[in-house]
C-alpha cells in the first residue's frame, strides 16, 4: 500500500493540521519544526533535564497526531498542545518519580520573595533555576506560576490536597529566593553597616 501525498501550506496551520490528520509523514514534520521551541521549552520547565524534556516532547507529539480529530480548531492550537505537553509531562513523573505528599512548617509563609529581585533578570535565567528545584516544588511551581493553573486546579492534576499544593508552592519560592542569591549575589542589596560610636 503506497501513501499518497497531501497538499497543504506551510504558512498555513489548519492545512498542516488537516495533511497531519490525514497521515503525511511532511506535514508531521512541518508542524514538529514549527512548534518544537514553544514545545521544547514547556517540557523543560517540568522536567530535571534535556533528556527527560526530550522523552515528554516525543510523547507528546506522538499524542498530539493520534489525537488531533478531538482538536476542535476554535481554541488556539497552542493551547491545546500545551495541555497535552503538561499531562504528559505529570504523567511521565507519575510513572518514574515520586510526587511528595508531605506539606511543609507554616514558618516557610512567613518568608518574603524578592520579587524585584526576580524582575531583574531574563526568563531563561528564572527557568534554569526553577529547573534545579525538586520534582514536586518544580511542577507546583511552573503551573501555578508560568501557566496559569490554581491551586485548586493542581491539586487535582497532582491528585494532592490543596494544603500540600500550598506548602509546596511555598517551598518553591524559598528555594528559588535561595538559589537566585547563591548565582546572583549582586542583585541583593548589602546590609547596612553599623553605626560605631567613639569615644573621646
Amino acid at each position: 500500500m503506497f501513501f499518497r501525498k497531501s497538499s497543504f501550506n506551510e504558512r498555513d496551520l489548519p492545512s498542516i493540521l488537516a495533511a497531519c490528520q490525514a497521515g503525511d509523514p511532511r506535514a508531521q514534520r512541518t508542524l514538529f519544526r514549527q512548534f518544537f521551541g514553544y514545545a521544547k521549552s514547556v517540557c523543560l520547565r517540568y522536567t530535571a533535564s534535556a533528556e527527560e524534556a526530550e522523552d515528554v516532547l516525543n510523547e507528546s507529539f506522538l499524542k498530539v497526531f493520534q489525537r488531533l480529530d478531538q482538536y476542535d480548531g476554535i481554541h488556539p492550537f497552542r493551547a491545546w498542545l500545551r495541555s497535552i505537553l503538561i499531562n504528559t509531562a505529570l504523567s511521565y513523573y507519575r510513572k518514574y518519580h515520586k510526587l511528595e505528599t508531605e506539606t511543609g512548617s507554616d514558618k516557610e509563609m512567613e518568608v518574603p520573595f524578592e520579587d524585584d529581585v526576580v524582575d531583574r533578570l531574563t526568563a531563561e535565567e528564572i527557568m534554569g533555576l526553577v529547573q534545579q528545584l525538586p520534582a514536586t516544588p518544580r511542577t507546583v511551581f511552573s503551573l501555578h506560576v508560568v501557566d496559569g493553573y490554581s491551586l485548586r486546579e493542581i491539586a487535582e492534576l497532582l491528585q494532592l490536597n490543596e494544603a500540600t499544593v500550598r506548602s509546596h508552592f511555598l517551598r518553591a519560592r524559598i528555594r528559588l529566593q535561595e538559589a537566585i542569591r547563591a548565582a546572583y549575589p549582586h542583585l541583593f542589596p548589602l546590609p547596612p553597616m553599623p553605626i560605631r560610636y567613639h569615644e573621646n
